[in-house]
């Protein structure tokens, strides 16, 4: 397939003003034949990227690890240790006073969710020196959008393994941008899981704006980021979280979404834009219980795109994160995100190609059955409706057709309670939906 099936409405940054860090190494960032994250999802995004024109004379950047002094801006030393230790002790060899049920009791290191793998390490900091060098050509101004699929690993602890996460990559980047010069970055992280990790790192820090917009605590792990949770006093207000209710489809996570991210955004008055992506917000996800299809995905990745031409100067950091739809949801929306980064968007009712399905259908075989949920799509698109209705205040708006009035009621009463938490302290007024 030809870089004809590459449409170019974007009017921001062209693709020589923008950056692809990608590395073959990421694909050894694997916990293990049954584990649900599986890095196939990166090399499929990767060859429907290259079938689709979207990568066509894009010079992409191999990253360099992240060194120890690097981690430590987020991580302690005694955790990175741990790390290393188990990864070289999962590959046969042998650590003087390491114990592994130390390192599982203390570290989060061999429990189910975040198993050890050999070069646990290795493969870890590649992530994240992946992520940073996309920041790092965003602060010199070499570029001003810059994508890592292979980061987003927004769980991770100071001092803990979480969530299939070993070091975070967003917490490190924005670190770096802010010993860079920048003092007022938003991170806006869509994974339908609550951006715990950069949030703690961030939270009593005025200069970083962290929202996040994920399934409702009380429905979905980690169990954090209810609306009122606005962070400590030193940053209150730059703690921002929204919590929707399972099973929010597009038209109503786009509505959440203008209805309170936009107006944040505006009063926070960033200089640089960090999107977390994750796919997992996906109806098909095995793992979560939203209903958002790839066109909604897609919605929300031109709207934080959109965001950064608008208030940043075209400034926009964009990373991966979770998504277990790894044959066939991952690879579409990644593409899209690519696609966007580069200002070569694609146009939704593209094929894949026959061979990429073929390719995707044979790698699906290699996934954990519990984890295989969908046959590859021959579209870059899912038929999914993005025309949402507005926000318009409280006041009672009827659902729209095809929406169900509790999930419509719902959804606003998530808008209201987020906007009462944070607008005031941001000057705005949670009531009124022109602020």
């Amino acid at each position: 397939m030809s870089s004809d099936t590459v449409a170019s409405a974007d009017t921001g940054p062209a693709a020589d003003d923008s950056l692809i860090v990608w590395s073959e190494d990421f694909l050894r960032y694997r916990w293990g034949e049954s584990h649900p994250m599986n890095p196939i999802r990166l090399a499929l995004t990767m060859s429907l990227a290259h079938g689709l024109g979207v990568l066509d004379g894009v010079e992409m950047r191999a990253p360099a690890s992240a060194g120890d002094a690097l981690l430590e801006t987020v991580h302690r030393r005694e955790y990175i240790a741990a790390v290393r230790a188990a990864g070289e002790m999962a590959a046969g060899g042998s650590v003087s006073g390491f114990s592994p049920a130390v390192a599982e009791r203390i570290f989060g290191l061999g429990s189910v969710d975040n198993p050890v793998f050999p070069g646990m390490h290795e493969a870890s900091a590649l992530l994240v020196g992946g992520t940073v060098a996309a920041a790092d050509a965003i602060a010199t101004g070499s570029v001003r959008r810059a994508v890592n699929i292979g980061g987003g690993m927004h769980h991770a602890m100071p001092a803990r393994a979480s969530g299939f996460c070993v070091y975070n990559d967003c917490a490190v980047a924005i670190a770096h941008l802010l010993d860079s010069g920048f003092d007022r970055i938003a991170y806006i992280d869509i994974d339908a899981h609550h951006g715990d990790g950069v949030q703690n790192r961030f939270a009593g820090d005025p200069r970083v704006l962290t929202v996040s917009v994920h399934q409702h605590p009380a429905t979905l792990w980690p169990g954090t980021g209810y609306p009122e949770d606005i962070g400590p006093e030193t940053g209150h207000g730059t703690t921002v979280n929204l919590a929707l209710p399972p099973h929010t489809p597009d038209r109503l996570w786009l509505r959440a979404f203008h209805a309170v991210v936009p107006s944040l955004v505006r009063s926070f008055r960033p200089q640089v834009i960090v999107s977390q992506c994750g796919a997992d917000s996906h109806r098909a996800d095995p793992l979560t219980d939203l209903g958002l299809t790839i066109d909604g995905q897609r919605a929300a990745i031109l709207a934080m795109r959109d965001l950064a031409d608008t208030h940043c100067d075209g400034r926009w950091l964009a990373v991966g994160g979770g998504g277990y739809g790894v044959a066939d949801v991952v690879p579409r929306i990644w593409t899209h995100l690519m696609a966007a980064a580069l200002g070569r968007d694609v146009d939704p009712s593209t094929p894949t190609g026959d061979d990429w399905c073929d390719t995707a259908a044979l790698a699906a075989r290699t996934v954990h059955p519990d984890f295989v949920t969908e046959v590859p799509a021959h579209t870059m698109s899912d038929g999914g409706d993005t025309d949402f209705h507005a926000w318009e205040g409280n006041w009672g708006q009827d659902a729209p057709d095809g929406i169900s009035a509790h999930l419509h009621q719902s959804t606003d009463a998530a808008i209201l309670a987020t906007r009462s938490a944070v607008f005031p302290l941001h000057g705005l007024d949670p009531a009124d939906p022109r602020d």
